[in-house]
């Protein structure tokens, strides 16, 4: 994970597994660990029965009776991913177990304490984020059949039932669906060096194949997440305390910092292969939209975010369409441009199911009298309304990047 001092190593095509990206999962966590060493088994046992916890108030007194368990034990990497897992699910049941009405101030040191030393080993922040929601809560039943999503568990969850299972399979079938794009990313800056116009055809061509696969996976979400659980139950267990006025304050962790700290919950923007695909093709933002995407990279995993960085300080796909006046190599690296527009225009679809049209659904709900408290009842949040559990203003943001990318296209 350490940055190399060779000057030469830019210019060289990136290794994939020299930025833990595998070439048959890509950015998902191959074949997760689903169980901790036994002395971790108190932690286990509550992760397991999360759903159960949270919906019969059961969660935060379960939380204060067990114990503070030492980090020592756990060994490699497989490990510290799920005890990561493991311990963000538990925080953010603990914290919004009650509601937005019911928040705590301060997170237990018995769950602080080992959370962030978990967090500091990985070099991911001490919430629940892309990189342990999706990446890395998969399993297969049968472990020799395939990553289909009949085949597909998660490991952890939260209330939400079978939508929530939906809505962490279909976005991590987008991520499988990913995988020969980002192979092409190597493709392509290794033909460019190589003066081989060919094969940087051949990986545009894979290119915009894989984003529309993507797309095509992403549709799924309707087939799999009904969107008043996913807006009433599931949405307040992905938000964070930055930028969040159910938290303003954000969160101490006991026994790790006396002041709040503030973190970003689960986002869609935090996932590195979008990241990737805007650094390979060029791709500008707007200066806020840019700022919150570049924030967003700290929620990464570390290599992850190295990926991205060495795409980025890579020599340049656009330029070298441009300078190359190839007409069948610009068409090409439009389709890409085209796809990943068509894909940002989709989420945006998917994102006005979901939120916009659910929202106006729970404010309807809440006039009504019977409205009842906390979200193991169902009560909607409403301090997320025009917000995404990221903290981006989620329509102006998704608009903008999707708007940047359609001017990324090479014109005639």
């Amino acid at each position: 994970m350490e940055a190399s001092s060779d000057t030469e190593e830019p210019l060289l095509p990136l290794s994939l597994s020299r930025f833990q990206v595998s070439e048959e999962f890509g950015f998902l966590l191959p074949d997760p660990l689903t169980e901790l060493p036994a002395p971790y088994g108190p932690w286990m046992d509550i992760a397991h029965e999360l759903p159960q916890l949270i919906l019969s108030h059961q969660l935060r007194s379960r939380v204060h009776q067990m114990p503070q368990l030492s980090t020592q034990h756990l060994r490699g990497r497989e490990e510290l991913h799920l005890a990561h897992l493991v311990l963000s699910f538990i925080t953010m049941g603990y914290v919004w177990q009650e509601g937005e009405e019911g928040t705590v101030q301060v997170l237990p040191q018995n769950l602080a304490i080992p959370y962030w030393e978990v967090s500091q080993a990985l070099g991911l922040p001490p919430i629940l984020s892309h990189a342990d929601f999706v990446l890395a809560n998969w399993r297969r039943k049968d472990p020799n059949g395939p990553l289909e999503i009949e085949n597909l568990d998660t490991i952890i969850t939260l209330p939400g039932g079978e939508s929530l299972r939906g809505f962490i399979l279909v976005t991590l079938l987008v991520e499988k669906a990913a995988v020969p794009g980002i192979k092409a990313i190597t493709q392509a800056l290794g033909a460019i060096l190589q003066r081989d116009e060919e094969s940087l055809h051949r990986a545009l061509q894979q290119l915009a194949g894989a984003i529309q696969a993507m797309s095509a996976a992403l549709r799924r979400m309707h087939d799999y997440v009904d969107p008043e659980v996913f807006y009433s139950v599931i949405r307040i267990f992905l938000s964070g305390w930055k930028d969040n006025p159910a938290m303003p304050h954000g969160l101490i962790y006991e026994g790790v910092s006396r002041e709040p700290l503030a973190f970003s919950g689960g986002s869609a923007a935090q996932s590195t292969v979008l990241h990737a695909f805007d650094e390979l093709l060029g791709i500008c933002h707007q200066r806020d939209s840019a700022a919150f995407l570049h924030r967003m990279r700290d929620y990464m995993l570390p290599p992850h975010r190295a990926f991205v960085e060495q795409i980025h300080g890579a020599v340049s796909l656009k330029q070298h369409v441009l300078s190359s006046g190839d007409e069948r190599l610009r068409a090409a690296f439009n389709r890409c441009v085209s796809a990943l527009t068509d894909f940002r225009s989709y989420h945006i679809t998917i994102v006005t199911k979901y939120i916009a049209t659910a929202a106006c659904k729970a404010r309807a709900r809440r006039a009504e009298p019977s409205a009842s408290a906390g979200p193991s009842a169902g009560k909607p949040p409403s301090a997320l309304e025009g917000k995404g559990t990221g903290g981006s203003h989620i329509f102006s943001f998704l608009k903008s990047i999707r708007d940047t990318t359609r001017e990324g296209m090479i014109s005639a």
